[in-house]
């Protein structure tokens, strides 16, 4: 895998940044109305909504920023049927 272009990784920092500052909410904490649906606190919809695009920021993440370089041995460890060498013991 490439790295990703600057650009994408801008966005993707500004995604982070952006969903780490709204989840710092305090504007619902003084009322459960209104209601979303009519049943369900406007709090606990705003974190629902808030989960949603974290997973879709995660995705994100690991499809265009995730170091490819990490998945290069994966295979054929486990073909083997091994995690790795014992502890201590270098990689050959």
């Amino acid at each position: 895998m490439t790295r990703p272009s600057r650009t994408t990784s801008w966005l993707l920092a500004a995604g982070v940044a952006a969903l780490y500052l709204l989840h710092q909410d305090y504007w619902f904490w003084d009322s459960a109305r209104p209601l979303v649906f009519g049943f369900l606190p406007i709090g606990l919809f705003y974190h629902a909504v808030y989960s949603l695009a974290v997973a879709g920021l995660m995705w994100a993440l690991v499809r265009y920023a995730w170091p490819g370089h990490l998945e290069v041995d994966a295979p054929a460890e486990a073909e083997a049927g091994t995690d790795g060498p014992p502890a201590g013991e270098p990689k050959p």
